[in-house]
Parts: C-alpha cells; sequence; structure tokens
C-alpha cells in the first residue's frame, strides 16, 4: 500500500508538472514572421495592462480587476523576467501607468497617482501621492485609463464615454493632460469613444492613438481608428459619426461627417485596438522597422472573432501605407488563447506584449 502510495503520489507529480509546463509554453498557434521569435518574459501575473519601462531597466504593469502596479525586473538581462515585486495594491482599476524622471506614475478610475523614486523602493514601495483626483467618471463602460507623458513633460490621460454610443457633452469621451504635480488640467481633444492607447511619434512629437469603435451596428461597421493629433482642439467625430465615414444610425443627424477629424488608418471592426508604440531601434527588417505596433484586444461580439493580434502600420514621410501582422494566431479556430493590450520596446530592440487573457507578457525577438 505505501508503494503504491508513493507511485501514485509520484504520477501525480509529473501530470502537475506537466499542466504546469505546459500552461507556462508558448501557444502553439502564435504565427510570426521568418525570423521573428515570441518567448514568455513573466506569466503567473493578473489582468496586464499598460506596460512602462523604468530607467534601470525594471518593467512596470498596470492592470484592471486585479487592482495591482507589478514590477518585473530582469537582473541577469536574459529576456526573462525573474522577480516580480507588487509595488502597489488595492487601487481600483490601475491600468495606466507612466515612468518619467525617476517616478512611476498611475491612472486609476478616480485618480493619477504619483510613487517617487520608485526603482530604489522597489521591495518597499512608497504610498502613492494623489496628483490629481475627481477624474471625470459616470457609471457605465469604459472607466479605465491610460496614462502617458508627453514630449511636453505633461501626463495625458484617457477619459472614455460611460456608454457604447450617447452624447457625452465634454465631460467624456476626451483626452486630457496635466503637469507632472498634477496641476493646469486641460482637455486636448474630443469625439474620442474608447482610447486605451496613445504614444508619440519620434521626430514630429505628434500624439497617435487608437479608439475603439461602436457595437452593435454589425460585424463589419464601424472600424477601430488608428487617429493622429495634429493640433490641440481637434474632435473625432464620436458620437455622431464613426470610423470618418459613416454617421451613427440615432445620433449623426445634422452633425455632418465632414466636420470631424477622419482617421488616418481603417484598423477593422471590433479588432478592440488598445496599446501602441513606434519601434525605433534593434535589427528588425522592413516593413518592422520603424513601423508602428498596435496591440489588438480582440472583439466580444462579433460573429466570427477579429483581432487577436499585434499589428504594425508601416509608415512613409509620416503617413501609413500598410498594415502587416507582427504576432497572430491568440485566437484560433475560435478557441481563445491571449489578447493583447499592450506593446512596449526595450532598449535592445525587443517588444513586450501585455496579454490580460493568460496574466502573462511575451517578449519578441528578431535574429537573422
Amino acid at each position: 500500500m505505501l508503494k503504491f502510495g508513493i507511485m501514485l503520489c509520484l504520477a501525480m507529480s509529473v501530470l502537475m508538472a506537466s499542466a504546469r509546463s505546459e500552461a507556462s509554453s508558448v501557444p502553439a498557434s502564435l504565427q510570426l514572421p521568418p525570423g521573428f521569435h515570441i518567448d514568455i518574459y513573466r506569466d503567473g501575473l493578473r489582468d496586464v495592462r499598460e506596460l512602462a519601462l523604468g530607467r534601470q531597466g525594471t518593467v512596470f504593469v498596470g492592470s484592471m480587476n486585479a487592482g495591482v502596479v507589478y514590477a518585473l525586473i530582469d537582473a541577469d538581462h536574459d529576456g526573462h523576467a525573474e522577480q516580480v515585486q507588487v509595488v502597489a495594491r488595492n487601487l481600483e482599476l490601475p491600468s495606466g501607468i507612466a515612468f518619467s524622471q525617476g517616478n512611476l506614475y498611475v491612472a486609476t478610475v478616480h485618480q493619477v497617482l504619483e510613487l517617487p523614486a520608485i526603482e530604489s523602493h522597489l521591495e518597499h514601495p512608497p504610498v502613492p501621492r494623489v496628483l490629481a483626483d475627481q477624474l471625470p467618471y459616470r457609471e457605465g463602460d469604459h472607466s479605465w485609463r491610460f496614462l502617458g507623458v508627453g514630449p511636453d513633460r505633461r501626463l495625458y490621460v484617457s477619459i472614455g464615454a460611460p456608454c457604447n454610443a450617447c452624447e457625452v457633452g465634454t465631460g467624456f469621451g476626451k483626452l486630457i493632460r496635466m503637469n507632472l504635480d498634477g496641476s493646469g488640467r486641460e482637455d486636448v481633444a474630443w469625439g474620442i469613444r474608447n482610447s486605451v492607447g496613445f504614444t508619440w511619434q519620434p521626430g514630429s512629437g505628434r500624439l497617435w492613438f487608437t479608439d475603439n469603435g461602436r457595437d452593435l451596428m454589425g460585424d463589419d461597421v464601424p472600424s477601430d481608428e488608428l487617429n493622429r493629433l495634429d493640433h490641440v482642439g481637434q474632435h473625432f467625430g464620436f458620437p455622431y459619426c464613426h470610423q470618418g465615414d459613416v454617421p451613427d444610425p440615432r445620433l449623426g443627424a445634422g452633425h455632418p461627417c465632414s466636420a470631424y477629424s477622419p482617421p488616418v488608418w481603417k484598423l477593422g471592426a471590433h479588432v478592440a485596438a488598445l496599446g501602441l508604440r513606434f519601434h525605433v531601434g534593434g535589427n528588425w527588417p522592413p516593413p518592422w522597422r520603424n513601423a508602428l505596433l498596435i496591440a489588438e484586444h480582440g472583439s466580444w461580439n462579433r460573429t466570427e472573432k477579429s483581432g487577436y493580434r499585434v499589428m504594425a502600420i508601416s509608415l512613409r514621410e509620416g503617413e501609413p501605407t500598410g498594415e502587416f501582422p507582427l504576432v497572430d494566431g491568440f485566437q484560433h479556430d475560435e478557441h481563445v488563447y491571449g489578447r493583447p493590450a499592450d506593446v512596449l520596446e526595450l532598449p535592445d530592440g525587443s517588444v513586450l506584449i501585455a496579454d490580460d487573457f493568460a496574466g502573462r507578457v511575451y517578449r519578441v525577438t528578431y535574429q537573422q
């Protein structure tokens, strides 16, 4: 009986080890162009969303319902983060994060917080300091934030619309910005349904952002948008006009699409385009070199799923010219293996991908 028990325990250990190995492996469905490789930078996380890079190489990760902000540390520089620290917890949807001048900034539903000199206090992080309170909030959808520090050294925050399609006035459906100490809050752009990703183009300094199109107009309309902010005060159409040329069936009357800024690229219906970054370094070949990488979280109510991939937008003289998959196959045969939420280039040119479905961060590299 003892021998049988030992054998049973050993068998169970083997099965558990096998299950752990399978759970921590890269899905076989993932497809990348020749020469590109994908591996797991860190798994065992929850609800991971926006990514930010510290001065000392720490990768910070916001989250949704997990309510925490992670710090991932690859101390031996082997492409895998062997250490994880939780630097903030018990927060309400701390999805938006940004790093600047040694400080970590976190956007929750209601607040923008600061953790000063964070990389010197990873094991004993400071209590977050409130920079801005009472961000616009109304019960409904799209209350999570994206956060960034622009070339003007100001914090930019997304304020989503609290609905699928509704009148939002001047309080919602916009981007705002403020000084790094929380002062000087002002509106930057309007007519934005739900942007969960923006970045600045190297050289021009222009802000580019994704916007998720409304639902309940069919499988193929409207498209998610890639937009560019050319000047403060632009209006991008929501809720009256979608994808630049489709009037809203209920709210569009009297609001011609020509009155609003159209997208610079249509990304496809319901792909749920989220975080995006320009790829500027490394040895990547065309068309991925200097491309704009976009995480597509994937559809939730389309008859056939769309998105669930990372796409690259090629540009010429600052204008989009084409769209190419970098990592495809996070869903295969209607089975979901992952949902990309953000991308981040590391100093060596590799790119991290946050996957909030699997609770992990991937790393994409290129080798000729």
